[in-house]
């Protein structure tokens, strides 16, 4: 009887769904498509109604869960203002929960934050369970248009460039002096090493005395090609609103950065990037008018996902977070979105190891800029409810197959670098020395004074160009499945640690690796011998 009773118990644990999907009647045929897909993928689904409360529906998905599978749930629907005065408007709706806001309020935040972390939430502590994320569509059409991104993205043949390129945006900050200085070292700490070298970054910087900064007059139209050739990651850091991103300021004028008229402009030639957004407002789901985030992802052919923040966000949380998030995909490789934005949230929850330099030194900064020094653990916390996922908690995210790169240590400038590496399939290959992340190839001009002719502005894209431009030599060729060799030519110039990184993008898959290489000057010897000879 009690083996009967065990094997009963393991069969209908088996069925117990791992993913509760919270869907107003009127969008479950437009989602069918989507529903159909995750079950072939092995996903066990349970679609539960959007009516009543917020703490209804939430308990809905803690009975979903009492089989102990749950993992992801996916909420369909808006969460506009005004549901509970309209019956038609709260029958396409989700209700987003509003919790009470204790840090943030000392940035000039509202007194409460529209979250969907209230539904990832489980067992009643401020930890989630749960991946979460919402499809924000408000008619049926918009939601066909999100699914059909999503399973394009999923599906996709293309392994080009874009799934190797990481696109930053940012602008000054505006949080002050200090906490700004919070924002610019995180960005500074990804592009030096926070993110592999087999990635390909760029940098577009809202401040007209970087190198990083195009021709201010151009920076919205540069911004959208970020977006539009294509990326794995679009990165925004800096200040925000809901319906845009800040502007460059320069002596005598402003300059938008991205905003939502500019979304119908949006066509990814390639992949659709997932978005982030460390910035206030931007994911502001409940608003009247839908936010920034929303309209991203509802456009065809933009961003398929957008992790985003609801209210005032503050600087050290935020930068926390998004720390854990990129470790979740690019060091511990999380096989889903949602899962990546949930092991992040669940460590933002985690005192810092002391052995982690990088943690202290945004703690100590923190405690410095802070409004609240004191409470840093209640800013951590408060950030789990400020940003939400709006898009599928179920994308998966596609990872290279690793290259085995064979690289001497030392090179000498002028000289060749001898390559040898292993690939896991056949394909076109791409082998590129660079310089690290962060680092430029050249000298850049100093901008005492900002322009005022059209010459010098043309100066700006010239210089942008050349600062993302990590690479000193490259070269193509045809890699087959195992051992491959190859030579590139080190420019006498070059000086320092470097790197060599390869690509290779074959017809069902791709790959990458890298090598350190540090160069080094010619011998007072071999320079001589050269002359002689």
């Amino acid at each position: 009887m009690a083996a009967a009773l065990l094997m009963l118990a393991a069969v209908l644990s088996q069925s117990a769904p791992d993913t509760a999907v919270v869907c107003p009647a009127e969008f479950r045929q437009a989602l069918q498509p989507w529903i159909a897909y995750r079950q072939e993928q092995g996903h066990t689904l349970v679609l539960l109604p959007n009516t009543g409360s917020a703490e209804e529906i939430r308990q809905r998905i803690r009975d979903a869960a009492a089989g102990g599978r749950l993992r992801f749930v996916v909420l369909v629907g808006d969460a506009e203002q005004g549901v509970d005065q309209d019956p038609a408007l709260r029958a396409r709706c989700v209700p987003a929960h509003l919790a009470k806001a204790e840090v943030n309020v000392l940035w000039g935040s509202e007194p409460q934050i529209a979250t969907d972390h209230y539904y990832a939430d489980l067992d009643g502590d401020p930890a989630p369970e749960v991946a979460v994320g919402r499809l924000t569509a408000d008619t049926p059409q918009e939601l066909q248009q999100i699914v059909a991104k999503i399973l394009a993205y999923e599906r996709s043949n293309d392994f080009g460039p874009w799934r190797r390129r990481l696109n930053f945006v940012a602008g000054v900050g505006g949080f002050g002096p200090l906490a700004d200085a919070v924002l610019e070292s995180s960005a500074r700490y990804f592009l030096s090493q926070g993110l592999p070298v087999e990635y390909r970054m760029s940098m577009t910087y809202g401040s007209w005395r970087s190198p990083y900064c195009p021709d201010p007059r151009l920076f919205h139209l540069t911004t959208l090609k970020s977006i539009n050739e294509g990326c794995w990651f679009w990165v925004y850091i800096g200040h925000g609103f809901h319906l845009g991103l800040d502007r460059v300021r320069v002596p005598g004028g402003t300059y938008h950065i991205l905003a939502v008229p500019d979304v119908p402009r949006l066509k990814c030639e390639h992949g659709a990037p997932i978005a982030m957004f460390l910035a206030c407002y931007t994911g502001a789901f409940d608003a009247t008018q839908d936010c920034l985030a929303e309209r991203l992802v509802r456009q065809a052919d933009g961003p398929v996902a957008a992790v985003a923040g609801s209210r005032v966000t503050m600087p050290y949380a935020m930068t926390v977070l998004f720390t854990s998030l990129m470790d979740e995909c690019f060091v511990r490789r999380c096989p889903t979105l949602g899962e990546a934005l949930l092991r992040a949230k669940c460590a933002l929850m985690r005192e810092p190891d002391p052995s982690d330099r990088r943690r202290a030194m945004l703690d100590s900064i923190a405690a410095a800029i802070s409004p609240a020094p004191k409470k840093l653990a209640a800013e951590r916390a408060e950030h789990l409810l400020l940003f939400n996922l709006i898009g599928d908690p179920l994308l998966r995210l596609r990872y290279p197959r690793p290259i085995e790169l064979q690289a001497p240590p030392d090179v000498t400038a002028g000289g060749r670098l001898k390559l040898d590496g292993t690939s896991p399939l056949s394909g076109r290959g791409t082998i590129e020395l660079i310089v690290g992340h962060g680092q430029l190839t050249f000298s850049p001009p100093s901008r005492r004074e900002y322009p005022q002719t059209a010459g010098e502005l043309a100066e700006f894209q010239e210089t942008y160009d050349r600062a993302n431009d990590h690479r000193l030599r490259s070269l193509e060729l045809a890699v087959e499945n195992g051992r491959f060799t190859a030579e590139l030519e080190v420019p006498p110039e070059a000086r320092g640690a470097c790197h060599v990184r390869v690509f290779v993008q074959g017809e069902n898959d791709f790959a990458m690796g890298a090598a350190d290489v540090k160069v080094v000057r010619k011998t007072a010897s071999a320079a001589a011998k050269e002359r002689h000879y």
